[in-house]
């Protein structure tokens, strides 16, 4: 996993609450056990149509989300199933954040999503719903609109507009790191090594 640095980005904003794990990989692409290979698969039920070809009004199809790596959803993004391809999805097509809102008592991602977004690298944003529905309204227009993502600061940056956002200390340090929960165990692979000797059961 990638060390998550502060980058600057193309926004590509889905304007819809409740987007599940199959809106973002439908079933038929879970037949692959590999991790890789997903991001064409990414929302595919409304991106593409019955031959294949592009659906020209949906927005990850359009020029101006080109090269996206910043994704914004309503509230509640990832709901639904806990499949991890859906997650191996959204970072195979480049998205290496994910922002929504919270509403409410509504959440702003599953929880099984969030926890499966931090294990791949991505980290997810959650803001107040008046944040996220400005940010919409910079995507309104027809051209790219770019967010610098710095995770030290803990910012969102839009020119002149910025946003402050939460995150989980053990999540950042981890995205950081760049450390998923394989590469952190073997950060004590010495004290794993010395604690299977003092137990071996073997006479």
């Amino acid at each position: 996993m990638e060390k998550f640095k502060t980058f600057t980005g193309v926004v590509c904003a889905v304007d819809r609450a409740n987007i599940d794990t199959d809106a973002l990989i439908p079933k038929e692409y879970l037949k692959s056990i590999k991790r890789t290979g997903f991001g064409h698969a990414l929302f595919s039920d409304w991106r593409y149509n019955d031959d294949g070809t592009d659906k020209p009004e949906f927005i990850l199809n359009q020029p101006k989300t080109k090269g996206a790596s910043i994704l914004v959803g309503r509230n509640n993004f990832g709901c639904g199933s806990s499949r991890e391809h859906a997650v191996w999805a959204v970072a195979q097509q480049g998205f290496k954040v994910v922002i929504a809102p919270v509403d409410g008592e509504i959440p702003a991602f599953a929880d099984i999503f969030r926890n499966n977004c931090a294990k791949n690298g991505v980290l997810t944003i959650q803001l107040p719903s008046d944040q996220v529905d400005q940010i919409f309204t910079m995507t309104s227009v027809d051209e790219p609109l770019n967010a610098t993502v710095n995770l030290d600061d803990q910012k969102l940056i839009f020119g002149n507009v910025e946003f402050s956002f939460e995150v989980d200390p053990t999540v950042k340090e981890k995205l950081q790191q760049g450390l998923d929960d394989i590469a952190e165990s073997l950060l004590h692979e010495r004290d794993i090594t010395a604690f299977e000797k003092s137990h071996n059961t073997q006479l």
